[in-house]
């Protein structure tokens, strides 16, 4: 089986065991996941997500910060005297 196979017959369901074994660091059976294994499993968690969600609903996503000041530059440093 090749990843695009592997990656059609994953569901929500599925993809979410795989992330629940990652952050528990073990299968449901309680056997521990070695490295590889948790790098695997979050390859193709990824995968999974970047064909099926919209990039809002990925692990890890962060919203773009917006600028309590409107338009002014973030760079540049606030004077708050």
């Amino acid at each position: 089986m090749d990843l695009h196979q592997l990656l059609d017959n994953l569901n929500p369901q599925i993809v979410g065991s795989l992330k629940r074994a990652i952050e528990l660091g073990k299968w449901p059976n309680g056997v521990a996941l070695t490295s590889e294994q948790k790098m695997l499993c979050a390859e193709a968690v990824r995968a999974w997500e970047l064909r099926n969600l919209p990039s809002e609903a990925h692990v890890g996503y962060v919203a773009p910060k917006k600028s309590p000041c409107g338009d002014k530059d973030e760079d540049q440093p606030l004077n708050w005297r």
